[in-house]
């Protein structure tokens, strides 16, 4: 289970924070001195703090000096009564994650928490390349001995300890993330950030600011300056995830960064030095873009120095049984339930399907399957319409009932995060695949019979990680 420490020397702040934060997936530490907190990092290595900067004995800067010394890599939230204290700012410019105002929303403070919590993981689980990996807690595997797959761990080797930029292509879900934190954990950058943005996931008008900061002023809005992930990252890695989606002015201040090292807040005159490592990530063909005039050619090319693809779970089938062993050992793992084998016909759906959301949406699928089996094999009932269908197997009889009581008790068992969203996906499953059972595969009759839009439909199958264009045989009730 997670640890968050909160040092504030205000005992009222300690007290509310402790019982809005703290839950069943999250343990709450306190301390009201900085001394107090720094002593509980070196004793509990805590995943994220939030940091008080007027504390009786040392000054805001100093105890964060400190406990990054202590653990360069941990997540540290800074909260200050002092809207104008340039103190929050200068922690920013050391590395901190975030600063807040007093009172703190508390809404927010929980997202920013989680986010925090979240970079924490990927900063400390390292993600390993293993052909039979055991599915143990201590890192995130990337599983494969196929040929293509030993390409990109060569790849990854030689690229690892260079301080370049990296283009990392594949379609979605073959694990581009994975990727670059391998190479950031085999890099002498892996003591410092490691940080994520995603560019199709922040909408154009803040990605700039998100990226590059800005000075107060800026725009309508900005009545604060802001730290951008280019600083925060100082000393180690970017990864800019979905970077086709860039917009233009953005892609021509990428190109100046990555030419001379160099970049200015949103707003802002003074140029400031990076010191980072850029991994950039695409499912788009950025040849393409470039001759169609979407993507900068000169950005282009410098990016693709050196470039890693990721092929398609399709392409590498030979891995399929590997992954389907890890990932059921996984979910059995996470569920407090004994290992699960796979049947000679679920097998063969699996292997035959073409898996167009690839390894995640393998992972996802296996994971509700893991849910439904009533045994210790995994059956073709167990499996989604989409699968057995997609891989022109024959129809199942009858679902496995899924035991909500069960499922819950297993996860709160075992510490798991993120309980209810888990439960959640799963209850969707069987609910959606068998609606869609019955509709065979018409997504317009499923929809009407579960009483939800086709819009919603196709949502909650992403969110599933499942194939939302495949469109089965249509009902025979029904023609499209």
């Amino acid at each position: 289970m997670p640890t968050l420490l909160v040092v504030d020397d205000e005992p009222n702040v300690l007290y509310s924070l402790e019982k809005a934060l703290g839950s069943d997936t999250l343990r709450v530490r306190t301390a009201r001195t900085a001394r107090e907190g720094i002593e509980a990092i070196q004793e509990q290595k805590p995943d994220a703090v939030i940091l008080d900067v007027r504390l009786p004995d040392l000054s805001g800067l100093e105890a964060f000096d400190q406990m990054r010394g202590i653990d360069p890599r941990l997540p540290v939230i800074v909260i200050t009564a002092h809207a104008a204290t340039e103190t929050a700012i200068e922690a920013m410019k050391r590395g901190a994650f975030e600063y807040l105002l007093k009172p703190v929303d508390l809404p927010q403070l929980r997202g920013l928490v989680a986010k925090a919590l979240e970079l924490s993981r990927l900063r400390h689980v390292p993600a390993v390349f293993e052909e039979s990996p055991l599915p143990d807690t201590a890192a995130d595997h990337i599983v494969g001995r196929s040929a293509a797959m030993q390409e990109v761990y060569k790849a990854v080797g030689r690229v690892a300890g260079q301080n370049m930029a990296v283009l990392i292509t594949g379609e979605s879900g073959t694990g581009k993330e994975l990727v670059a934190r391998a190479i950031y954990h085999h890099s002498d950058r892996s003591q410092g950030p490691f940080l994520v943005v995603s560019c199709a996931a922040i909408p154009e008008a803040l990605l700039e600011s998100e990226l590059f900061g800005h000075e107060r002023g800026a725009f309508a809005g900005a009545d604060r300056q802001r730290i951008g992930k280019l600083e925060q990252a100082g000393g180690g890695t970017l990864f800019l995830d979905e970077i086709g989606d860039l917009a233009p002015a953005t892609q021509a201040k990428l190109q100046r960064l990555l030419e001379e090292q160099r970049f200015e807040r949103v707003g802002g005159s003074e140029p400031l030095q990076a010191d980072i490592r850029l991994i950039a990530a695409t499912g788009q063909e950025l040849e393409g873009l470039v001759r169609a005039g979407g993507f900068r050619r000169d950005l282009f090319y410098r990016l693709k120095t050196f470039t890693i693809h990721l092929p398609p779970l399709r392409e590498r089938r030979e891995d399929l049984p590997l992954l389907v062993d890890y990932f059921l050992k996984r979910a059995g793992r996470e569920l407090g339930r004994p290992a699960c084998s796979v049947s000679p016909d679920a097998l063969r759906s699996l292997m035959e399907y073409d898996w167009p959301g690839n390894v995640r949406e393998l992972q996802s699928v296996l994971g509700h399957a893991r849910v439904r089996a009533a045994g210790d094999v995994l059956t073709p009932e167990c499996l989604p319409v989409e699968v057995w269908a997609g891989s022109g197997g024959c129809r199942p009889e009858a679902a496995a009932p899924l035991d909500v009581a069960e499922m819950v008790a297993g996860l709160l068992r075992n510490g798991e995060a993120d309980t209810y969203r888990k439960v959640c996906q799963a209850v969707d499953q069987v609910v959606i695949g068998e609606a869609l059972r019955q509709a065979g595969g018409n997504q317009v009759v499923a929809s009407e019979r579960l009483g939800i839009s086709r819009t919603t439909l196709r949502n909650k199958l992403r969110a599933l990680g499942l194939a939302v264009e495949k469109q089965l045989s249509p009902h025979p009730e029904q023609e499209e």
